[in-house]
């Protein structure tokens, strides 16, 4: 087999193990899976980023499917599921630092980055305090925001703060029921519902650091490939605008998936990303 060519991908699954790793923040969990041949020597190693409010639960199923022909992390962004949090609230050159202590502590010379929208900035972040360590960078919904998007926001910060009397619970249901992702079952969205609860008060803080980040400046100076999928979820008009920020990215629109794309077409995501990093 020649170095060009792309690792065979076996059937066996891969192991799956969750981890924790010191980071400036304290503990940073993350998810991983490594082929069952061992995946030191098969493709490049994956870090996956979530959106926030969520965690890396949202890979769980991705990492079955991807995971069978090289080594995956799926970390949970400080403050976010099993993470301990910043004292205050993080830009996203923060997190991506926290992800920079990951990486320091595994020893990689080499990843692929997979961002999903919060994640998206931080792999943007990190391709580019990273360049040597990032190879090529895949994100999933695009939060190139306009003034009015990040007005609004400030207006009405979601997740809803806790009320005493319970209301923010209804509103976060309507929410979330609103951009239900075709095929996303009733018992899939309880659960991604209760998680983007879990942070409390600090569930705002990822999307906060979103709104303040320059993204439209920074994802252009990208130099790494980039392939930008643009699923039917609340990016999608903000996604579309990514074509003209980086015209020589490689574009993929997902019109039939939405929300929770990582959990109802697990295995289609993987051979669609793994066509892209084997390039």
């Amino acid at each position: 087999m020649s170095k060009s060519s792309p690792p065979a991908v076996v059937d066996a699954a891969p192991r799956l193990r969750r981890a924790y790793f010191e980071c400036r923040f304290g503990q940073l969990h993350a998810r991983d899976a490594m082929p069952a041949g061992g995946g030191f020597d098969e493709a490049t190693t994956l870090v996956c980023l979530h959106q926030s409010p969520m965690s890396s639960r949202v890979f769980q199923r991705f990492l079955g499917a991807m995971g069978r022909d090289r080594s995956i992390y799926a970390p949970d962004t400080p403050g976010y599921g099993e993470s301990d949090p910043p004292p205050s609230a993080p830009t996203i050159a923060d997190y991506a630092g926290a992800i920079t202590d990951m990486l320091q502590s595994l020893r990689v010379r080499k990843v692929d980055l997979l961002g999903v929208h919060t994640g998206a900035a931080i792999a943007t972040e990190l391709a580019l305090a990273l360049p040597a360590c990032v190879r090529r960078v895949v994100m999933v919904g695009v939060p190139l925001l306009e003034e009015p998007e990040r007005a609004a926001f400030q207006r009405s910060p979601w997740p809803v703060a806790p009320r005493e009397d319970g209301s923010h619970l209804a509103l976060e249901w309507e929410r979330s029921t609103a951009w239900r992702g075709p095929g996303v079952s009733l018992p899939m969205l309880a659960e991604s519902f209760a998680e983007k609860l879990r942070s409390g008060e600090r569930g705002a803080w990822g999307a906060e650091a979103v709104m303040r980040y320059p993204f439209g400046a920074r994802l252009a100076a990208v130099t790494q490939p980039l392939m930008i999928v643009r699923p039917r979820d609340d990016l999608w008009e903000a996604t579309a605008r990514a074509r003209a920020v980086v015209p020589g990215a490689q574009f993929v629109d997902l019109p039939d998936l939405g929300f929770g794309l990582f959990e109802v077409a697990p295995e289609r995501l993987a051979t669609l990303i793994r066509g892209f990093l084997a390039d």
